[in-house]
C-alpha cells in the first residue's frame, strides 16, 4: 500500500473487512439473487430500456450484484472495484451462475488503462459510490474516456442533501455534515453499516466526500459530456429513519404528513458523436 494516499489506505480497508460479511448479510440476499432476485431498481431498467448485446461497464462495483443483474437482461458487462477481495466474490458469483461477466481490480481513477482503454455503450455508477472519491474532475475524465461516441453515463446516487444528514438519528433529521466537504473530506464520517453491524463504524474509520450537484454537473460538460437527464428523487433505498414509508417500488420516502426530502438522484449524460473533448486536468 506504500504511496497510496491515507484515505485510499483507510477506505480500502474499510471495504476489504466488509466484503466478507456483505456476502452473508440479508441486505445483499445472495442467496435470493441466486435464485432470480434483480438488485436494480425499476427506474433504472425502465430508464435504460433494451441493453441485450450493449456493453457497460459498473464503476465501483463492489460485489457485482447490480453489475450481474445487468448481464441477466443481456448485457456484456464489465464490474470495476478497488478492492480484490470484492472483485473475487463478484467474479466467483458470475461463475456460479454461469452469467458471462468480467470483473477487474483497480482504483475508479485507473479505470481506463485497466481495461485496456477499451470503451462501452454505459459506463453505469450505482448507489454509494462518489463519496469515496475526492475528484470529480478526474472522474469526469474517466468517465469520458470510458464512452464510446454515443455512449451514455448512467448515475444513480444518494443525493449530496441526504448525505448531510446524520443517519443513527431514529426520528429526528440531524445535520452531521456541510453540504460542501473540505478538500482533505470528512475523516470521522466512520464504516458503512447498511449491511452489517458486527463492525463498529468507529471501528473501520473511512475518508468520505459529499459531491454537490453543481460539482458533478460541471465536471461532466467541462469534459465535453451532455447532461440529457437530471431526476432528484424522494425516496431512498435505505429506510434511513424509522418512520419512513414503505414505496410500491420497494424504496422509502418520508411520511405524508412530513416535508419531503431530495434523497436520492438519476443523472444521465452522453458523449455525443463528433463532439470535441477538452481535457481539463492541470
Amino acid at each position: 500500500m506504500s504511496g497510496q494516499p491515507p484515505w485510499r489506505e483507510l477506505n480500502l480497508a474499510m471495504w476489504n473487512a466488509k466484503a466478507p460479511l456483505h456476502l452473508t448479510s440479508r441486505t445483499y440476499d445472495i442467496a435470493g439473487f441466486k435464485a432470480g432476485r434483480m438488485s436494480l431498481r425499476p427506474h433504472e431498467t425502465a430508464d435504460l430500456g433494451v441493453v441485450a448485446g450493449k456493453t457497460l461497464i459498473h464503476l465501483q462495483c463492489h460485489l457485482g450484484l447490480d453489475t450481474l443483474s445487468w448481464a441477466r437482461l443481456g448485457a456484456r458487462v464489465t464490474g470495476l472495484d478497488f478492492s480484490a477481495l470484492a472483485v473475487q466474490a463478484a467474479s466467483d458469483l458470475a461463475r456460479d451462475m454461469d452469467l458471462d461477466a468480467h470483473f477487474v481490480t483497480s482504483d475508479v481513477y485507473d479505470a481506463p488503462a485497466a481495461v485496456e482503454h477499451r470503451t462501452f455503450d454505459i459506463v453505469y455508477t450505482g448507489v454509494g459510490a462518489l463519496c469515496w472519491i475526492p475528484d470529480m474532475e478526474r472522474w469526469a475524465e474517466v468517465v469520458r474516456d470510458l464512452l464510446r461516441p454515443g455512449g451514455e453515463l448512467y448515475l444513480f446516487e444518494f443525493h449530496p442533501v441526504k448525505w448531510m444528514i446524520e443517519g443513527g438519528a431514529p426520528d429526528d433529521i440531524v445535520i452531521r455534515d456541510g453540504y460542501f466537504s473540505p478538500a482533505e473530506g470528512y475523516r470521522e464520517a466512520g464504516g458503512v453499516t447498511y449491511a452489517d453491524a458486527s463492525i463498529p463504524a468507529a471501528a473501520t474509520p473511512t475518508v468520505q466526500w459529499n459531491h454537490p450537484l453543481g460539482e458533478v454537473i460541471t465536471a461532466l460538460t467541462n469534459v465535453g459530456l451532455r447532461i440529457t437527464a437530471l431526476r432528484e428523487l424522494d425516496r431512498d433505498v435505505i429506510r434511513q429513519w424509522s418512520m419512513m414509508e414503505p414505496t410500491d417500488d420497494g424504496m422509502y420516502r418520508m411520511p405524508g404528513d412530513l416535508p419531503s426530502l431530495p434523497l436520492m438522484y438519476v443523472l444521465r449524460a452522453r458523449r455525443d458523436v463528433g463532439t470535441a473533448i477538452v481535457s481539463h486536468s492541470t
